[in-house]
């Protein structure tokens, strides 16, 4: 009955709207063992989350906020974090105290269904949804269901290099990921995204010799500028002549939005030549990804070759 999906995803459902309209959905919902969620309103002095059960004060007790291997305890700032986001939970009990009702929940009860009934299924070449809770220097953690966090490295969301996953992604962002690996050991998921967003050839057909278009600075070399026309494709450009040694050179730099035009366009030597035309500031997060891959259809890809079939120089993935 229940669906694992990233938190946040099952709040607005109609089922999740049902089971939260007074006691006696909550009390069919703790009968069903159905997964809810609501947003944690307040971590309080005993670090337990309260959550509004329209009517009903929902406890999530410190110890049921996540589910912790064997061992290991939870900090009082993965509690505290949660206020204010969505939390999913399993309904435990439910009672009466000084004329109030209280229900006691259960975010590890959930996660610990989640792992068990689709969690543990999941192989490398999976196709999952993802949201995005936490950005850092090397990478993104994402939740692929209840809250159970995996990290998407920051080389693995696309094939342009970027500097900072904040180039291309955002906290609370939905996107679609493929499991790269599972650590037997620790049990840790990692997922890419690369591979959902075209190879070279698929993004180079966007784009003729001739056109002036528009792509976001990532990298200023000696010999040219690197200069991004979509999340996997990305062009050496060479300086319009009356840029050269001139102050508009000096100023440009990673992040900056480009104008460039394309000289041409060679698929066996896998490059796209540009020149750069003009530059400016301007809005670079691209919100907008572009999944070349039927992701309502497809569910799970064994191989993936970014590189066209007649260039010597092969990038590919091979999840096994």
């Amino acid at each position: 009955m229940n669906t694992y999906m990233p938190e946040g995803l099952l709040l607005s459902s109609a089922q999740n709207r049902e089971f939260l309209f007074g006691r006696q959905g909550i009390e069919r919902a703790m009968a069903q063992g159905a997964i809810l969620e609501s947003t944690a309103l307040l971590c309080d002095s005993q670090m337990n989350l309260h959550v509004d059960l329209h009517g009903i004060v929902g406890i999530i007790p410190k110890d049921e906020v996540m589910y912790c291997r064997d061992g290991e305890k939870i900090k009082d700032i993965a509690v505290i974090t949660r206020v204010g986001k969505p939390v999913c939970f399993k309904v435990m009990n439910i009672y009466e105290r000084g004329g109030k009702k209280y229900a006691t929940l259960s975010r590890r009860q959930a996660q610990i269904e989640c792992m068990r009934n689709y969690i543990s299924d999941l192989i490398p070449g999976d196709i999952v949804d993802a949201r995005i809770t936490h950005l850092e220097s090397f990478g993104a953690f994402v939740d692929i269901g209840c809250g159970i966090i995996s990290l998407l490295s920051v080389d693995c969301i696309s094939v342009s290099r970027i500097s900072h996953p904040s180039d291309r992604l955002y906290v609370g962002m939905n996107i679609k990921a493929v499991i790269k690996s599972i650590d037997e050991d620790t049990g840790r998921i990692f997922v890419s995204m690369r591979e959902l967003l075209g190879t070279w050839e698929e993004n180079a057909a966007m784009f003729s010799p001739g056109q002036t278009v528009a792509g976001i600075i990532r990298s200023v070399e000696e010999y040219g500028v690197f200069v991004e026309l979509t999340p996997n494709l990305a062009g050496l450009a060479e300086l319009r002549e009356d840029m050269v040694n001139s102050d508009a050179a000096k100023h440009l730099y990673s992040g900056k939005m480009a104008a460039v035009y394309i000289k041409s366009i060679i698929p066996e030597r896998m490059k796209i030549k540009l020149v750069l035309i003009d530059s400016y500031k301007g809005e670079t997060q691209n919100t907008r990804l572009k999944y070349f891959t039927d992701t309502d259809r497809i569910l799970h890809i064994d191989r993936w070759r970014y590189s066209p079939g007649k260039c010597n120089r092969v990038i590919e993935t091979v999840f096994e």
